[in-house]
């Protein structure tokens, strides 16, 4: 898949909530969360909050930009890891699909 900007993301480009990782994976890759941060290390900042707010069994309420980032680095990091997420980083990668279903559907492009 080609990167996708916010502005022409449309539910049809979402994978359904309970897709395998091989269909996630490539439209998590439709974001680039590096080059939009300018560094892996501001990246990583933005998807650690993600992960807290999961772990907190809180809201995901970032902006739509955030959300593709946390998608994106969980991709980053299951292909540092060389496998496939586990059932838990797959609960949290389906929790990310829906918060950015949530997003476009509102028509947010932040």
């Amino acid at each position: 898949m080609d990167k996708i900007p916010n502005s022409h993301l449309i539910e049809k480009d979402i994978p359904s909530h309970r897709a395998s990782w091989k269909k996630i994976e490539p439209f998590a890759l439709t974001f680039d969360g590096y080059k939009h941060w300018g560094s892996f290390k501001r990246c990583r900042e933005v998807a650690e909050i993600g992960v807290t707010l999961y772990r907190e069994k809180k809201e995901l309420n970032q902006s739509l930009t955030d959300l593709r980032t946390c998608l994106f680095f969980e991709s980053r990091r299951w292909k540092h890891y060389e496998k496939s997420p586990s059932k838990k980083g797959m609960e949290y990668v389906h929790i990310l699909v829906e918060a950015i279903r949530v997003r476009v559907a509102a028509k947010e492009i932040g």
